[in-house]
């Protein structure tokens, strides 16, 4: 019998072995570990959203211009007629409609207060004792700006009487630096129709930090001259006349501009027939007051 040649194990080979052997029943050992990692569904609130660029703002703006074309054609219409009807008009007449809307926007403000005791405050500065001063003082220059002077675009700092306090933050924002943000999304709207233009402004006032109280009626102002900026008779376009819903419009662009149209359609048919009745009571005043004896001023006719 053949004698069997004897077998050489290498001992180095054999320890690795017995090494993994060990280090994988350790590891099955380990039933207190964790098992691996398994995706959860996130229970956490969003954060906030990050703020649209303005180049995204005004391409909404340009989308929504474009799908109310032939309403923004209408509408525009409207502030046509009734801007020739106030060229030809004496100047009396655009201040009874700049009376009228004040006293509208102090509504939709909140402050409630009529077209009548609006012109006792700016002629004599005379209110009541359950009145608020503040708001006669914001309708009065609400009047102002809607009887003249220049437009909101050329200095709003001017055009809104606000300059910053004297105690101010040292982190806080000056007030022309927020103002200058808004004229420059004007600035770049410029291609816009004056309505959407004014449309969009008003809803921007806001997310430029303009807001503070009585920022409503500050804003439906501005927006108001801006709509007519290419006017020769009427100074603004009305738009509380008839109801503000114009105003309280929410949502994307697109619905915003269809209610700001709607509204400031109603307002200019508003504003047409205050002036058909102010026609009528002057041509019944005048055939009243000739015949009398005297000489009655020609003011009082």
């Amino acid at each position: 019998m053949k004698p069997q040649a004897p077998a050489f194990h290498d001992e180095s080979d054999v320890l690795f072995l017995d090494a993994e052997e060990v280090e994988q029943s350790s590891e099955d050992d380990l039933w207190f570990l964790p098992g691996p990692m398994e995706e959860e569904p996130d229970y956490l609130p969003p954060g906030p959203r990050a703020e649209p660029r303005e180049a995204e703002i005004l391409d909404d703006w340009r989308k929504a211009e474009a799908g109310h074309a032939a309403r923004l054609a209408r509408v525009a219409g409207r502030v046509g007629a009734l801007d020739d009807r106030l060229k030809r008009s004496p100047e009396g007449w655009r201040h009874r409609l700049a009376l009228i809307e004040a006293a509208d926007l102090s509504w939709f403000a909140g402050d409630r207060i009529g077209p009548d005791r609006i012109a006792i405050w700016i002629s004599m500065r005379l209110s009541g004792v359950q009145e608020d001063p503040a708001g006669l003082a914001r309708v009065g220059w609400a009047v102002r700006r809607l009887t003249g002077g220049p437009g909101p675009e050329v200095d709003l700092s001017a055009f809104l009487d606000r300059r910053d306090p004297e105690n101010m933050v040292d982190d806080a924002e000056p007030f022309a630096d927020r103002a200058g943000g808004w004229l420059n999304l004007m600035a770049q709207a410029a291609e816009l129709h004056p309505i959407t233009r004014a449309c969009a402004g008003y809803h921007l006032w806001s997310l430029a930090g303009l807001g503070q109280q009585g920022d409503r009626m500050e804003a439906a102002v501005t927006a108001a001259r801006i709509a007519a900026s290419e006017g020769k008779g009427a100074v603004f376009a009305p738009l509380a006349m008839g109801g503000a819903g114009g105003l309280r419009a929410g949502g994307p662009p697109a619905d915003r501009l269809a209610c700001w149209l709607e509204g400031m359609e109603t307002a200019c048919l508003t504003a047409m027939r205050h002036l058909d009745d102010i026609e009528a009571w002057s041509a019944r005043a005048e055939a009243e007051m000739t015949p009398l004896s005297g000489k009655t001023p020609r003011a009082l006719r």
